[in-house]
């Protein structure tokens, strides 16, 4: 198996990798080993301190999922993502949609309340299946 991780390119590095972070459970990448802060390892490699915040890490505290970076980039997004993030907040499709369903909506109405927004529902078999969601800089993600 290859390691691998996944980075998105945004204006706003700290901000987006917060709603990331409550929409995955995910948390802060802790600093290299031998640095007590990400500021002492930027310090160390001297990259100038206006440029500390171009960047946002997270992990998945479980050590599981892949890693995510976020980096600050002078232009903003113009068409739909090629490839983009499924939230599973629902279980599963194998989950009973009695069971399923519920949690989709109360993860949307967290990521609505954390700046997100519904693009649209989509569904199956005439009940609500997922919705296609923009977080707060536009990239496109469901959740399932």
């Amino acid at each position: 198996m290859t390691m691998w991780g996944l980075t998105v390119d945004c204006a706003h590095p700290t901000e987006l990798a917060a709603f990331w972070a409550l929409a995955l459970g995910y948390v802060e990448r802790p600093p290299p080993p031998g640095f007590a802060s990400w500021e002492k390892w930027l310090a160390h490699h001297d990259v100038p301190e206006d440029e500390w915040d171009d960047g946002a890490y997270l992990h998945d505290p479980a050590g599981v999922g892949p890693t995510l970076s976020f980096l600050r980039v002078p232009e903003a997004k113009v068409a739909k993502n090629r490839i983009h993030v499924d939230v599973k907040a629902g279980g599963g499709r194998e989950t009973p949609w009695e069971q399923r369903w519920p949690r989709v909506l109360k993860m949307v109405e967290r990521l609505t309340a954390a700046g997100a927004t519904v693009i649209q529902e989509y569904s199956l078999d005439g009940r609500g299946d997922h919705l296609l969601m923009a977080d707060p800089e536009g990239n496109e993600f469901c959740v399932v």
